[in-house]
C-alpha cells in the first residue's frame, strides 16, 4: 500500500479591513455613544442611492450587530459596516473634522470618482479586489 500525500487546503487570505479610523473619528465615536440615551454599540455606516451625484454616506446608531455586518474594530471602538456597502467603502478612512461653520464625519474613499458641489453626495465604484 503506497502512502499518497493528501493535498492540503491552502490557508485562506486574511480578509482586508474594510475601514479604518483617524483618532479623530474615534474619538467622537467614543463620545456619541457615552452619552447615548440608549446603549450603543457603535456607529453603522453604509452608502445609499440619491442625491445630485447619484449616492451618498450613511451614518446610524448601531444597537446590535446584524448577522450579515461587516465588524470592523479600530481604535477601540466598533464600526459595522452594511454588507452592500462593503465593495464601495474598502479601503476607506473615516475622519472626524470640525471648523467653523460645521461638524462632520468625511469619508475619505478611494473609490470615490466624483462629488457634487455642495459635499452631500458622491459617485462610488466598487472596489477592484
Amino acid at each position: 500500500m503506497t502512502n499518497t500525500p493528501v493535498a492540503s487546503k491552502p490557508k485562506p487570505r486574511p480578509r482586508p479591513q474594510v475601514m479604518r479610523l483617524t483618532d479623530a473619528a474615534a474619538t467622537r465615536i467614543r463620545e456619541l455613544t457615552a452619552r447615548a440615551e440608549s446603549e450603543i454599540i457603535g456607529l453603522r455606516v453604509g452608502v445609499k442611492n440619491g442625491g445630485c451625484a447619484g449616492q451618498s454616506y450613511t451614518v446610524e446608531y448601531a444597537h446590535d450587530i446584524r448577522p450579515t455586518d461587516e465588524v470592523v474594530e479600530d481604535k477601540g471602538v466598533k464600526i459595522l459596516v452594511d454588507p452592500k456597502a462593503v465593495l464601495f467603502l474598502l479601503g476607506t478612512e473615516m475622519d472626524y473634522q470640525t471648523d467653523k461653520m460645521q461638524a462632520q464625519f468625511v469619508f475619505n474613499n478611494p473609490n470615490q470618482i466624483s462629488a457634487c458641489g455642495c459635499g452631500e453626495s458622491v459617485q462610488l465604484k466598487p472596489a477592484e479586489v
